[in-house]
Parts: C-alpha cells; sequence; structure tokens
C-alpha cells in the first residue's frame, strides 16, 4: 500500500492491485478481444466453405475450356479476381453463369482471356500436357 500526504496535512490512501489482480487485469483484456477475432474468423471461415463449391465448378469450367491445370484455373481465378477488383467467389459465379450462357462483362472478359494466356504460356509443355484453346469464355466456343 502507498500513502500519499498532501501539502494540507491530510493523507490518502492509495491502494496498488495485488500482483495477482494485475496479472489477472492483463490477461482478461486480450482474452476478449481473442473473443471478437474469432467470432470474425469463423464468419470468415462459413462464408469461405460457402463459396468453394461455386470456385471449385469455376475452376473445373476454366480446366475444360481451357486445357489448364486445377492450380493454373487458381491462378487465372485470382489473377483476373485482382485486376477486375472483384471477389474470388463473385468472379466465379460470373464464370459458373457464363458456362450457362450469361456473357461476361467486357472487362472481366477480358482480364480472364489475359490470365488464361499467361496461364498456357507459363504450363509446361509435354506430351500428356497438349496446347491450351484460345477461345474466350462466353464466346466462340
Amino acid at each position: 500500500m502507498t500513502v500519499f500526504g498532501r501539502p494540507d496535512g491530510d493523507q490518502v490512501v492509495v491502494r496498488e492491485p495485488a500482483p495477482a489482480e494485475d496479472e489477472a487485469l492483463r490477461v482478461t483484456a486480450p482474452v476478449q478481444d481473442t473473443g471478437a477475432e474469432l467470432r470474425r474468423e469463423l464468419e470468415q471461415l462459413r462464408r469461405a466453405m460457402q463459396s468453394r463449391g461455386t470456385i471449385d465448378l469455376a475452376r473445373g469450367i476454366l480446366m475444360a475450356a481451357f486445357a489448364i491445370s486445377a492450380d493454373d484455373a487458381w491462378k487465372v481465378l485470382v489473377a483476373t479476381s485482382q485486376h477486375t477488383n472483384t471477389k474470388v467467389r463473385s468472379l466465379a459465379e460470373q464464370v459458373v453463369e457464363s458456362a450457362a450462357g450469361a456473357p461476361l462483362p467486357e472487362g472481366v472478359r477480358q482480364r480472364l482471356c489475359a490470365a488464361v494466356a499467361r496461364a498456357a504460356a507459363d504450363a509446361p509443355r509435354g506430351d500428356e500436357e497438349g496446347t491450351a484453346r484460345t477461345t474466350s469464355p462466353a464466346r466462340g466456343r
């Protein structure tokens, strides 16, 4: 305990927290923050699980349409997403809809074609790989 004296002669007693109390206060605050972080992470994971099927379907469409690998299809989606400022989930929905006949927005179509061309150029050339087709999604299949 710490006792301070004031100039008028009165004494004020200030109680300092015990080391165990001080530690408990430091531990409680981060736990509350961690709980909020865990809730945010859980929500993000739930959204990811909901969109995974659509993203996998879009990858499959790209793989079939352009004879590219699963990894390259993922890279195409990510690159196109970044260059069009579109979430991968939204882009995947557009690709799936384009397979059903809906046109892709022109900017998305151009970026997707450019990403497919890069992926095809970077792909190893072996007997089993073949070459990528150059038709664009939702056009000239």
